[in-house]
């Protein structure tokens, strides 16, 4: 009989947002007249700019004609689209060689996928709280252990990063091979500083490990002097892969697009103890298992690039950041304590008299119909903590704060 990856039976219970999602659900069939607001899963609600549309109208007539209609394209992505996004670096300050750059479907996918090219003895290390995915992709390969009672698992190293040290990961105590990073974070909002990029890209220079440096949020940092990309850090071409998406940045979270930068410079040691390209890895891995992302996204994707396309882009952040500051402040006044939504599209606030998270969020939906997320879900040190979205419409935002304040408000 086939048997199954036992490795599946050591997640627990279910992926976050699902569960979220199960719970919205029930309350919405036992209370059909509440109208409830969502700002849990962060998911966009504007259209994509006009700049865009354009391009992918463009595109999809372009596979109507014979002449130029496009099958199989390349699996790393096409040329057009590498070079917009090497240069877009190189605005930022960042060396990134166009072959350097990896187009895909998600960076979900990408920070998932990313730890096929490792071997399954790598010591992983993570902040806590963290991005779920980091955590359950590595739990399915067989790199963490059985989880314990406080719901961390044996084998990965977590990274407390709370309030008492400003949402600033701390280095670990002893080595570890692989680290994520995610920076503005999610949940929490916070961004690393400078000072703390380059004590990681010596820690991984000097411990041989590999900084894995999700940069999904980057386009929402506001605050001039904040570092958008790690390889803004002299030294990091040697020790991180970057990831990045459009799906908030651009509101391609229904289109699909994201590049991951993995430069031809950093290696790995392989089980003789002989240095790898781990770009050449990568790219195996994307051309065995990826046909590429199609070409009227792709030229969608470029256009977010193009002069128009970049104005039009940040009006959307601008209006999502608009609704954060909105709920920031609005909660600030109501008594809670507040992080986040300075930098990022995400509030993170402490559940106000020492409830758990999931009993805020049940409270939350219940007195307030409205949907958050429990920090909890996020690790350990998430209790006690809960992330609003600013991914909303403006009087959603506007009448969630409202009766948040009205009912829940200390």
């Amino acid at each position: 009989m086939a048997r199954i990856n036992s490795n599946y039976q050591k997640l627990q219970a279910g992926y976050l947002f699902p569960e979220i999602g199960r719970r919205v659900r029930a309350f919405a069939a036992e209370n059909p007249s509440a109208k409830i607001i969502r700002l849990g899963i962060g998911d966009v609600v504007l259209p994509l700019p006009e700049p865009i549309i354009t391009a992918l109208k463009s595109a999809s007539d372009e596979m109507s004609r014979k002449e130029s209609f496009k099958g199989y394209g390349p699996e790393q992505g096409y040329d057009f689209l590498l070079n917009a996004v090497a240069a877009h670096y190189r605005a930022q300050g960042a060396n990134v060689e166009a072959d350097e750059v990896f187009i895909s479907d998600g960076s979900k996918c990408d920070t998932a996928n990313i730890q096929e090219i490792f071997a399954t003895d790598n010591v992983i290390a993570v902040t806590d709280p963290v991005y779920p995915v980091y955590v359950d992709t590595n739990v399915m390969a067989g790199r963490t252990g059985m989880a314990e009672t406080s719901g961390r698992y044996g084998k990965l190293v977590y990274l407390p990063t709370t309030a008492e040290n400003n949402f600033d990961p701390p280095l670990p105590q002893g080595k570890v091979d692989i680290v994520y990073l995610c920076s503005p974070n999610n949940p929490t909002g916070a961004v690393m500083p400078r000072s703390s990029l380059e004590k990681w890209v010596r820690y991984a220079k000097e411990n041989e490990a590999i900084i894995l440096f999700d940069a999904a949020y980057e386009a929402f940092i506001r605050e001039p002097g904040q570092v958008h990309s790690i390889y803004e850090i002299e030294g990091a071409r040697d020790v991180a892969i970057e990831f990045r998406s459009l799906s908030k940045t651009a509101g391609f979270t229904g289109v699909r697009c994201a590049y991951t930068v993995v430069p031809k410079s950093l290696k790995a040691r392989n089980d003789k103890g002989e240095l790898v390209g781990m770009h050449g890895l990568w790219l195996r891995r994307q051309t065995t298992k990826f046909n590429g992302v199609s070409y009227p996204i792709q030229k969608a994707a470029e256009a977010v690039f193009s002069q128009a396309g970049k104005k039009a882009v940040q009006d959307n952040i601008d209006y999502y950041m608009e609704n954060a500051r909105i709920i920031r402040e609005g909660l600030k006044e109501a008594g809670f304590t507040v992080y986040g939504g300075i930098n990022a599209p995400y509030i993170w606030l402490k559940t106000p008299g020492n409830l758990g998270s999931w009993d805020f969020f049940d409270k939350l939906l219940r007195e307030a119909n409205v949907v958050g997320t429990p920090g909890a879900g996020f690790g350990s040190c998430g209790e006690g903590y809960f992330r609003l979205s600013a991914f909303g419409f403006r009087e959603n935002v506007e009448e969630a704060v409202r009766r948040i304040r009205e009912t829940v408000g200390k």
